[in-house]
């Protein structure tokens, strides 16, 4: 298993991030995190809703563009815990709610309309038996006309494991997509704010924006913007 905050340490823009899995007591961590280049990016913030968070602008004044980065990353539905990059969030949730399935909802979408770099679609989903499922939407190589859909399906994730995948694989031009299987990682033995805390130092500080850590229930949300 790869160690989660060496492995951030190594990359100055991985992105956005989700890790879903088990610490030793067996019990189910959470984490996301946003990171941003460009102004409208960083004026950014997590606040917490009725059923999990929301990002927002820090400063309305300076907002120019929400489209892409106004969303609800994290939604609680019908015992399903839901954790995107973007807007899927609400289609994952309205299709559960309507009867339909996680996958008919990833089916009906596709990376992100941001030409060039076709930003990926990551998505996790923890299941009422506490199991989970990674999904990425992405471009197949840059080609806008074909999206490349995996799913990762983790049915009974090992206690002190987990798993991670991010948007892009660090700096460039365009941005490169995350490519091969998520990161199994260690899930060390801490609380919410201490693996916040960890999380938070391992992130580069000139490009992250904003955290969120669950641990069994129990909530932590860190801002640069505060």
């Amino acid at each position: 298993m790869t160690n989660l905050f060496e492995y951030l340490k190594e990359r100055a823009y991985p992105g956005r991030g989700i890790m879903l899995g088990k610490n030793p007591e067996g019990k189910s961590v959470c984490a996301y995190f946003i990171m941003g280049r460009s102004v409208n990016s960083r004026n950014r913030v997590f606040e917490t809703t009725e059923d999990g968070i929301r990002t927002k602008a820090f400063d309305e004044s300076q907002m120019v563009d929400p489209s892409l980065i106004i969303y609800h990353p994290v939604r609680r539905v019908k015992n399903y815990f839901v954790v995107t990059n973007g807007d899927q969030t609400d289609t994952i949730r309205d299709d559960l709610v309507s009867g339909r399935t996680w996958l008919d909802a990833l089916c009906s979408r596709r990376f992100e309309p941001d030409e060039p770099n076709w930003t990926p679609r990551i998505s996790g989903i923890e299941f009422p038996c506490g199991g989970y499922l990674l999904s990425i939407l992405k471009s197949q190589n840059g080609n806008p006309a074909c999206c490349e859909r995996f799913f990762y399906s983790y049915d009974e994730p090992q206690a002190g494991m987990g798993h991670f995948i991010s948007t892009y694989e660090g700096f460039g031009s365009p941005l490169p997509s995350f490519h091969g299987d998520p990161v199994a990682v260690e899930v060390p033995a801490l609380n919410a704010a201490e693996l916040a805390d960890q999380i938070w130092n391992a992130l580069d500080n000139d490009n992250k924006v904003s955290l969120y850590v669950c641990v069994d229930g129990d909530e932590v949300i860190l801002n640069k913007n505060c």
